[in-house]
């Protein structure tokens, strides 16, 4: 114990935990490409068969988008991207060749529909939040904003004839809970088969926990998966408190019959 007693061994116990967590998946969610998320992809394509129906909320430039296009075998899916940013939402289209699959949309999902304010550092942030977090610690001011539209999962899926979700992804920088509020009718039909979604800093910022997140999943019977950079799901099959880990973190939850 007396050897821990220093400044070095405890950056050195820090350094391996940091290196443990990426491992874990824990911290090394943010980049699409090396996060493991494509595992969600094959997933998909094990369990399901096409036409398959994609919802990519939060979309921002198109990552996910890409990570689809790319490892998604069959022709036989329609991908529906959210993005509420006026900028961003130019980059997302821009970035699209045209292609009669993916329908963008220049809106939000959340909790209810109606009109609320998106902050951010600067426009197409990748960091843009519904709500104004506090990063001056990281010297990001969060200084700018817009007025943007909301949807719900529910009611798009009715305006639009949408009777089954295939993937459901969310990226909305710490409101994902807000979405799955606005998808329980959906999610109570078992109407959406897996929900990826990310849990990390942003969470600090709308006070939102892991246990909020695995009680909701457990509340409609399904079951929840870390997701790691080598593509391996770990399972959570209990809530424990070293889950509320503040770093970004992807997860999988598909319904409990499969």
């Amino acid at each position: 114990m007396k050897l821990s007693g220093n400044a070095f061994f405890q950056r050195l116990l820090e350094r391996t935990v940091d290196k443990s967590q990426s491992l874990m998946g824990i911290g090394s969610g943010t980049d699409v490409e090396s996060s493991g998320e494509k595992v969600v992809i094959g997933m998909l394509q094990k369990i399901y068969n096409p036409p398959y129906c994609i919802f990519d909320v939060g979309a921002n430039t198109g990552q996910f988008l890409k990570l689809i296009l790319e490892n998604l075998v069959t022709e036989d899916f329609y991908i529906r991207c959210f993005e509420p940013g006026g900028e961003t939402f130019r980059r997302l289209v821009e970035n699209c060749e045209p292609d009669r699959r993916i329908i963008l949309n220049n809106t939000g999902l959340g909790k209810e529909k109606g009109e609320t304010v998106l902050y951010y550092d600067a426009p197409g942030s990748g960091l843009a939040s519904l709500t104004k977090r506090r990063l001056s610690h990281f010297n990001i001011p969060f200084n700018q904003s817009e007025t943007v539209k909301i949807d719900t999962v529910d009611n798009y899926c009715k305006n639009n004839d949408i009777e089954r979700i295939h993937l459901l992804k969310i990226d909305v920088e710490g409101h994902e809970l807000d979405v799955l509020s606005g998808a329980a009718k959906m999610i109570g039909n078992k109407s959406i088969d897996m929900i990826s979604f990310e849990f990390g800093g942003c969470n600090i910022d709308t006070r939102s926990f892991f246990q909020d997140f695995y009680y909701f999943f457990n509340g409609f019977h399904m079951n929840m998966f870390r997701i790691t950079p080598s593509g391996y799901l770990y399972p959570i099959n209990s809530y424990k408190e070293i889950f509320e880990q503040f770093r970004t973190t992807n997860f999988l939850a598909i319904q409990e019959k499969l």
